[in-house]
């Protein structure tokens, strides 16, 4: 059974740092391109930043330049390091796992919350 678990969202000034880690169990994930996304209230969700298995990088405009998405194959880990966080940044944050093959299949996980005010 896969499980996402994430950790280190919170409460952060603006032009604060987080550091979100999402670690998955019960399956092998490095051929998955691995994610996050966020939601605010009353909005869609949309991602953030992913990375594929082979270390290619994709960031929402937004957050581009601020935010920095990695991955530890290892410890089927993924982070995203947030810097000079803004109030508009505020939303649940949810990491994915999106499986390729055979079918593509999406796993996520609870969600953390990351509050950006003063």
């Amino acid at each position: 059974q896969v499980q996402l678990v994430e950790s280190g969202g919170g409460l952060v000034q603006p032009g604060g740092s987080l550091r979100l880690s999402c670690v998955a169990s019960g399956s092998s994930f490095r051929s998955y391109v691995m994610g996050w996304y966020r939601q605010a209230p009353g909005s869609h969700r949309e991602l953030v930043a992913s990375i594929t298995s082979g270390g290619s990088t994709n960031y929402a405009g937004s957050v581009k330049g601020r935010f920095t998405i990695s991955r530890d194959n290892v410890r089927n880990t993924v982070y995203l390091q947030m810097n000079s966080l803004k109030p508009e940044d505020t939303a649940v944050y949810y990491c994915n796992f999106h499986r390729l093959v055979p079918v593509e299949y999406d796993y996520w996980g609870q969600g953390t919350q990351v509050t950006v005010s003063s």
